[in-house]
Order: structure tokens, then C-alpha cells, then sequence
């Protein structure tokens, strides 16, 4: 049975939604009612979404996560997706599963940006109208996906005020980030693949260093978690080592958990590849966080 709230969607945005193993709560929600800033074009892939996740009637914790699923900003990879929406969902957060652009489809930065943001505004919006708190809002982004979570959490703004739009005088500061062997720098642990296709072939130095976002963590930076494994030979280790460093840095609570074993793209565990226990970690330190109820 849908949730209530999904009969406020149009028919018309069921041809939006993405294939997913898991089973979603209602069809794909536009971020704008027109075209995308910027859009290349009216296709699917030119149309950034977020398909919702419900938690069981009577079993909200009140907190809401947006997803970036990974892919090296060439893909969007569905078991950190909608097996990360329906994770969350089951205990008890309300979960969106954002179709951001892609460097595939020939987009670059600040697109992907600027659907995060947009993401984050909306749900917020979102929860004001269904009761939910707009004061828990987070984030959860793997490989590539944990690089478009980091940069929002390190370029949020607080809205503007006086737009006509109302979801755009939200803010787009996320209230924690979770980050799953994430692409993070562009400098020497860079993943080359996330690199070209968010930057291009050539990107400029000041790109680089803006779009590294270790370089970019202030005090102002959300609360964080972090995992990911030593044996990753995709995204070097370093990239949440150095986040982390930035984090302790400038003061913002963190918590880093780093595996020697695994590969990567591991998500919740893979048919004959297990991940390490970093779910029911992540669920005790959001419970630290205030965004599930203590046990």
C-alpha cells in the first residue's frame, strides 16, 4: 500500500522513475517544475529526481536522508541507491534517492551542484509540510556520490530570502553527511575517472583545488561519518583519511572507520562480497546524532 502523501504526485512523473530492486514509496519528483538550470536537453537523463523511500506507518524517527548513489559521475549505481533508501526506510528515516546529472550525459560541474542543493532544499521543504524536521536533513553519498555530499556540505548557502521560489529560501546545509569510500580530492589520490567526468579534460588549478573538498572543510562543515577500506584500489584510502584530518582540523565531530579488507563499491554487502559492519556503526552514531531514537 503507498504512503497518503504519494497521491499529491502527478501520473505524469511515473515515466521519471528509475528501475530500482528495491520497491519505492511513490514515483520520481522533479526538482523544478520547468527545465533544470541548465539542461542540456527534455530527455529523462536532463530531468534530476528524487524517488522516495517511507518508513512503516508509525515508525518515523522525524529525520530525513537524501541519497547519492555513486558511479563516477558516469552512472548511478541502484544498490547505493535504493538499497541504501530502503536501509534507512526500514529503520525508521525517510529517504529520497536524488537522479543527479551526469558527467556522461555532458553535464560538468556546478550541474550535479546544483541538483544536490536543490535535493536538500526540497526535502527540507518536504518536511515542514509533512511534519517531519526540517532540522534533521542528511546526506549519504558513495565513491562519486560521496564526493557531490562533500562538496554540498563544503558549498552550502543559507537561501535567499526573497525568492519567489519558496524551496529556494531554504538552505542547503545538510545536518550530518555519511560518506562511503568517497572520491574527495582531485590532487594526487584523486580518482582520475570522477575527476574528467565532473571536470572535464583540462580543469583549471582554482577548479581543482575548489572541487577538492578536503581543502574546503571549515568550522561551519556538518558532523560526519566516514568509511572506508585499505584494500580499496579504486579511491585510494586517503581520500576520507584527509577529509577526516580537515574535519579534526577545524573542529567538526567525525567519525572514521577505516577496514584493512573489501573492495570497492561494497554498499550494505554484495552476493559473495560481505562489508564490514559499518551499518549498524553508522545507525549507533546517528542515534548519537539525535536522528534515531536511543534503543
Amino acid at each position: 500500500m503507498r504512503h497518503p502523501r504519494c497521491l499529491l504526485f502527478t501520473i505524469a512523473t511515473m515515466a521519471l522513475a528509475p528501475v530500482l530492486h528495491a520497491v519505492p514509496s511513490g514515483p520520481a519528483i522533479p526538482l523544478w517544475a520547468g527545465a533544470a538550470p541548465g539542461a542540456l536537453g527534455e530527455k529523462p537523463q536532463d530531468i534530476p529526481t528524487l524517488t522516495p523511500f517511507f518508513p512503516e506507518a508509525g515508525k518515523t524517527s522525524g529525520a530525513s536522508m537524501i541519497v547519492l548513489p555513486g558511479g563516477g559521475y558516469a552512472r548511478l549505481a541502484d544498490h547505493e541507491g535504493a538499497g541504501y533508501a530502503e536501509w534507512l526506510a526500514a529503520n525508521g528515516v525517510t529517504a529520497y534517492v536524488l537522479k543527479y546529472r551526469l558527467g556522461g550525459d555532458g553535464y560538468r560541474h556546478p550541474a550535479m551542484l546544483h541538483d544536490a542543493a536543490r535535493a536538500l532544499r526540497l526535502v527540507r521543504t518536504f518536511a515542514k509540510r509533512d511534519g517531519l524536521d526540517p532540522a534533521r536533513i542528511g546526506l549519504i553519498g558513495s565513491s562519486a556520490g560521496g564526493h557531490l555530499a562533500s562538496t554540498l556540505a563544503t558549498h552550502f548557502d543559507g537561501g535567499q530570502p526573497d525568492a519567489t521560489d519558496l524551496v529556494e529560501r531554504e538552505s542547503s546545509r545538510p545536518d550530518v553527511v555519511i560518506l562511503c569510500y568517497p572520491v574527495i580530492t582531485f590532487g594526487e589520490f584523486a580518482h582520475a575517472g570522477s575527476r574528467k567526468q565532473l571536470l572535464g579534460d583540462n580543469p583549471s588549478a582554482e577548479l581543482i583545488q575548489n572541487l577538492s573538498t578536503e581543502l574546503q572543510v571549515t568550522p561551519q562543515t556538518p558532523p560526519c561519518f566516514l568509511w572506508h577500506t585499505v584494500a580499496d584500489k579504486t579511491v585510494p584510502v586517503e581520500n576520507s583519511q584527509m577529509f577526516a584530518a580537515a574535519l579534526r582540523r577545524a573542529g567538526v565531530p567525525y567519525s572514521l572507520h577505516v577496514y584493512e579488507t573489501g573492495a570497492h563499491g561494497l554498499g550494505l554487502g554484495r552476493p559473495g562480497k560481505p562489508a564490514p559492519p559499518w551499518a549498524d556503526q553508522c545507525l549507533y552514531w546517528l542515534r548519537e546524532r539525535k536522528f534515531l531514537p536511543a534503543e
